[in-house]
């Protein structure tokens, strides 16, 4: 059953204030209306460019979600069974699949959910092409060019484990490989593009006359304010131009859900060491916002400005400044600091802007910390509680 709340409506576990949310458990609320932008936005960049631009669910994955998607793609891109299967089952299309290696066990589901299967290495196509019968079989390719500044997130980095460079390949591909894959960004622009397509080209346009597609891989995010969409458009229609016969595929991630959502957390206690003020909240860094360490990067904190240092002791400000820390017993749990316009209270709230790309599927229940809820506010202004979780769903991660 669906649990629906206005904005104004009054319960023991939830209140809305003006447009503001008050809760006192945490939550990632994504926003339809937010959503639907972006998905026009790319749709239109799709009709204009005649490209498929289809959704990569390792970046997003909320399945109850997808009817509204439906609306604007057809396709999906998956990176495991699990995410083929969600395509197939709740999507309702099979997936564009590509994994780093594919078991012997799991393979033959895999194709039975995929329209698309990418193989790493010519190793894995040579033992497993002639059971993928019926699908479009592709090979990543790897251009050796990427300008991914962070090392844990470049695809093209010296040792990568990622595709097939083209020395490797042979001068007549096997009959049944009908396209490439490359994947070279993360969150880049239309301008990073332009200069990959140099070097794609020069690599591997010699085996476009074999091929029937070329997917460019994710990372293109069209939907950051200043993106330059007239430059991505122009860019694909000269692949269009260049290459007539080739099908073109495009499958962001963060591009469908930038900007869509925050995750609300709240103030749990504030702890003081050395001159060091610690607003401890009831998420966790570790646990719910995992790319803020890896990456690592300071999210928008919503009525904060991020600050390099703390301010010195004799400074008036420095009543106003706290470092964020998670509720785990990673003693590295934390991020700082943080200046605010008043002193933080025990019970309000704390609101992360943009997490729902990538942060809700890479979210863990590491020490058991209670996990966010996730709700959709509608374009009417009513809140939907799509999941909330259980000391059941803890359990269960041990079954």
């Amino acid at each position: 059953m669906r649990k629906f709340l206005s904005l104004h409506q009054k319960t023991s576990h939830i209140t809305y204030r003006s447009a503001l949310i008050i809760m006192p458990a945490p939550v990632y609320i994504i926003e339809e209306e937010k959503l639907r932008r972006n998905l026009q936005l790319i749709a239109d960049v799709a009709r204009r460019a005649d490209v498929e631009i289809i959704l990569a669910f390792k970046a997003f994955a909320l399945w109850k979600t997808f009817p509204i998607f439906r609306e604007y793609i057809s396709s999906t891109t998956a990176s495991s069974l699990s995410e083929a299967r969600m395509a197939f089952e709740r999507f309702g299309a099979p997936a564009h699949t590509y994994s780093p290696a594919y078991t012997d066990e799991e393979f033959p589901e895999i194709v039975r959910c995929s329209s698309h299967l990418t193989f790493n290495s010519l190793s894995q196509y040579h033992r497993l092409h002639t059971q993928a019968a019926g699908v479009s079989i592709g090979l990543r390719v790897n251009p050796e060019y990427s300008e991914v500044g962070t090392l844990l997130y470049n695809p093209c980095a010296s040792g990568t484990r990622f595709g097939v460079t083209a020395d490797k390949l042979p001068l007549q591909l096997p009959s049944d490989i009908e396209g490439f894959h490359c994947h070279c960004h993360c969150e880049s622009g239309a301008d990073v593009l332009q200069r990959t397509l140099v070097h794609i080209e020069e690599k591997f346009a010699k085996w476009f006359p074999q091929l029937k597609w070329l997917n460019l891989g994710g990372g293109h995010l069209m939907t950051r304010s200043g993106y330059d969409i007239e430059l991505l458009v122009e860019l694909l229609q000269g692949l269009h131009q260049r290459y007539p016969w080739l099908r073109i595929i495009l499958e962001p991630g963060s591009a469908f859900a930038w900007q869509t959502g925050p995750l609300v957390s709240h103030v749990v206690d504030v702890v003081e060491d050395r001159g060091i003020r610690t607003a401890i909240l009831d998420v966790s860094f570790t646990c719910h916002m995992p790319d803020c360490l890896e990456m690592p990067y300071y999210p928008d904190v919503r009525g904060a400005i991020h600050v390099d240092n703390p301010p010195s002791s004799d400074s008036a400000s420095q009543a106003l400044s706290y470092r964020l820390g998670g509720n785990s017993c990673l003693s590295g749990d934390f991020m700082g600091y943080w200046l605010f316009d008043h002193e933080l209270r025990v019970g309000e709230e704390v609101i992360f802007e943009d997490m729902i790309h990538y942060t809700t599927v890479k979210t863990c229940m590491f020490n058991g910390v209670t996990h966010p809820s996730i709700a959709m506010r509608h374009t009417d202004g009513s809140l939907e509680m799509l999941r909330t979780f259980t000391y059941e769903d803890y359990l269960n991660r041990m079954d």
